[in-house]
C-alpha cells in the first residue's frame, strides 16, 4: 500500500509540473491591443532669403542679372566695362535684318566674300551653297554660322557697309551708348559693348518672335547644293535642358572676348536677363548660368546688388 501511495503521489506531482508551463505560456501570449500610430505633421520650409542663399560666385569677368519686367538689377559685376562681345553681335544682325522687312524666302548664295579672312575660322557652309534668307538667319543665330551672317549683311540693300551703319543706328536707338559694331559676325574685336548695353539688346531681341524661336531651337538641318544634309546644333546646350525655360539665347567666342553668353529665361517665376562675358573655360559660362538659376531659386527674393 505504501508503495502504491508513493507512486500515485509521484504521478500527480509530474502532471502538475507539465501543466504549469503550458498555463504560463498561454498567459504570456494574451492579445495585446495595438497602439495607434503617432502622426507627425511636417512644417513647410520657409523660403530662404538672399542672405541665406549666400553670395553669388561666378567665374565670368563681366556679369549682369536683371529682372526683365521691372528693370531691377539683381546682380552686377563690371557691368559698365566695355569689352569685345564676339558672336553676341549676331543678335543685332538679326534685328537689323528683320527690321528691313526683306523677303525671307529669297535665295542667297555663299560667295568667297563671305569667307573669314580675318581669323580663318572654319565653316560647314560651302562657297556656292544657296539657302533662303530665312535659313541663313536660322543657322547664323542658332549655330553662330559666320558665313551665313556675312551673307545676310552682304545682300542687304546697300551692302555690308550700309548694314553695319544700320547696326550702329539700331544700337543708338536702343540707348546702347557704349556699344560699337564694325562687322555683322562678331569676328572683329572692335565689336564692343557693356553688360548694361547688352541687357538692352537682349530685351529688344526678345520682342522679335523669330529671334525667340530661332535662338531656342535645339537643332536644324541644312541641305547643301550637293544634296548632302548638314546638321547644325544650338551653341547653347541649355536650351534642351528641361530644367530651363529659355526665351532667348546667344553665345559668342573669340580670344579677345573669352566665352560669352546672353539669355532671357524664366527663373523662380520671374523673367530674367542674364549677361555673362569673358568666361575663361569652355563650359564656365553655362555653369555660371546654372549658378545664377540656383541662386535665384534659393533666395526667392530680390538679391542684394554686388
Amino acid at each position: 500500500m505504501k508503495v502504491k501511495w508513493f507512486i500515485a503521489c509521484l504521478l500527480l506531482s509530474s502532471s502538475i509540473a507539465v501543466a504549469e508551463p503550458v498555463h504560463k505560456k498561454h498567459r504570456h501570449h494574451k492579445a495585446v491591443k495595438p497602439h495607434a500610430a503617432k502622426v507627425v505633421k511636417s512644417r513647410p520650409k520657409k523660403a530662404a532669403t538672399a542672405e541665406e542663399a549666400g553670395p553669388l560666385k561666378l567665374a565670368s569677368s563681366v556679369a549682369m542679372v536683371v529682372d526683365q519686367s521691372s528693370g531691377e538689377t539683381i546682380f552686377s559685376r563690371n557691368a559698365t566695362s566695355q569689352a569685345p562681345i564676339a558672336s553676341i553681335t549676331k543678335l543685332m544682325t538679326a534685328m537689323v535684318l528683320l527690321d528691313a522687312g526683306l523677303n525671307m524666302a529669297e535665295p542667297i548664295t555663299v560667295t568667297e566674300e563671305d569667307v573669314d579672312s580675318l581669323r580663318n575660322s572654319g565653316s560647314r557652309l560651302h562657297v556656292g551653297t544657296t539657302l533662303t534668307r530665312q535659313e541663313m538667319l536660322q543657322i547664323a543665330l542658332m549655330a553662330s554660322e559666320n558665313r551665313a551672317a556675312h551673307a545676310l549683311a552682304r545682300t542687304y540693300p546697300g551692302g555690308t557697309e550700309r548694314f553695319v551703319a544700320a547696326m550702329n543706328s539700331k544700337a543708338a536707338e536702343l540707348g546702347m551708348s557704349h556699344s560699337h559694331f564694325v562687322d555683322p559676325t562678331g569676328l572683329h574685336s572692335e565689336n564692343v559693348s557693356t553688360a548694361e548695353d547688352l541687357v538692352k539688346m537682349v530685351k529688344a531681341g526678345h520682342d522679335y518672335e523669330q529671334i525667340r524661336a530661332i535662338t531656342t531651337t535645339e537643332a536644324y538641318d541644312v541641305v547643301q547644293n550637293n544634296g548632302r544634309l548638314t546638321p547644325y546644333k544650338n551653341t547653347n546646350a541649355l536650351v534642351k535642358s528641361p530644367a530651363w525655360d529659355i526665351g532667348l539665347s546667344k553665345t559668342g567666342f573669340i580670344n579677345e572676348a573669352g566665352r560669352c553668353l546672353v539669355m532671357q529665361a524664366k527663373i523662380a517665376s520671374r523673367p530674367i536677363i542674364i549677361v555673362l562675358l569673358d568666361s575663361w573655360g569652355k563650359y564656365t559660362r553655362f555653369a555660371d548660368a546654372n549658378r545664377v538659376k540656383k541662386w535665384l531659386e534659393a533666395s526667392r527674393s530680390t538679391a542684394p546688388r554686388l
